[in-house]
């Protein structure tokens, strides 16, 4: 039931979301006509309608309107962000969008789109980040964004995360998400400083489960809460490897949320619907990908969308 109190906020990594130009600065030659995946117009606007599409879905069984706020990963520009908005299911949505191009080897970045009715942007910048490989090689990856804005009235501090990745290893890359987190402590921390009362979201593909250190005891505090821990179980998670599901995905809130006058956290959601999933062979309920391997599915992404109700300000 639709409930006009009520909006949701959502974050989707939409898994190598490229234009199917060839950047000479990035890696991205596979996700161009003449490259691997055969990546061309067709395939990355049957992609883009079929992310908007998810995103007009998300939070609707609740909301009266989609997403008030989605941040979004693995998007290559911000012209693949415009053409979100701009497709056929969102165009009429008063949607517009926050992106910096990062240092990220592949050229894949974190955006924002927020609708422009509901939330009003002020200001934004990339936080960027420094982190090193094992053998001291410093590793180009996605800075963080943060867009500051009035979300329904309400000053908001909204942080985008998309952290490195378990790619070559979880004992190789995990010093890397515990310097990610600290950088996000500490910049959180100086708005708690300023106002302790502040309303914080942090959002992102954190390559970590609620449960990992990084998450759990490098950014959850008696200030930060993490809702999603218990969506993790052994047959649910935004995301599946090797047969194992996963909660990178994962919407984090300041605790002034459930104690101060505003807008209020209500609950914490995997958007997980059965059109999202793939549905036959081993990968059966797992999230329908683009592409397994070198074959074309046509699906949405390897990940499950998440979200967050919150209940209006009455003010």
């Amino acid at each position: 039931m639709e409930d006009d109190n009520l909006f949701s906020i959502a974050f989707y990594n939409t898994e190598n979301l490229f234009d199917y130009k060839d950047d000479k600065h990035t890696l991205d030659t596979d996700y161009t006509p003449s490259g691997r995946k055969k990546w061309g117009h067709y395939r990355y606007q049957h992609k883009i309608n079929k992310i908007a599409k998810v995103i007009s879905k998300i939070g609707t069984d609740n909301c009266m309107f989609p997403p008030v706020l989605v941040g979004l990963a693995e998007v290559e520009t911000k012209q693949v962000a415009i053409d979100i908005i701009h497709s056929e299911t969102l165009r009429y949505l008063n949607y517009d969008c926050v992106h910096y191009d990062s240092p990220d080897e592949r050229g894949i970045d974190v955006a924002l789109l927020y609708h422009k009715d509901f939330f009003e942007l002020t200001s934004s910048e990339a936080i960027p980040v420094q982190v090193f490989e094992t053998n001291g090689v410093k590793d180009d990856t996605r800075d963080i964004l943060y867009v500051q804005g009035n979300l329904y009235g309400e000053l908001t501090h909204i942080f985008v995360n998309h952290w490195p990745s378990r790619r070559k290893g979880i004992d190789k890359t995990y010093l890397k998400r515990i310097a990610l987190a600290n950088i996000l402590t500490y910049r959180m921390d100086s708005i708690l400083q300023n106002d302790p009362n502040a309303k914080i979201i942090i959002m992102g593909d954190f390559n970590d489960d609620p449960t990992s250190d990084s998450i759990a005891k490098h950014i959850v505090s008696d200030q930060i809460k993490n809702p999603m821990t218990s969506l993790l179980t052994p047959k649910q998670g935004s995301m599946v490897h090797n047969g194992v599901w996963h909660l990178f995905d994962q919407i984090l809130y300041s605790s002034s949320y459930l104690t101060s006058d505003g807008n209020k956290f209500v609950s914490a959601k995997i958007y997980n619907k059965d059109f999202l999933t793939d549905w036959t062979g081993r990968n059966k309920g797992e999230p329908l990908r683009t592409y397994i391997g070198k074959f074309y599915r046509g699906g949405f992404s390897d990940h499950f969308p998440v979200y967050s109700l919150f209940q209006k300000s009455k003010c």
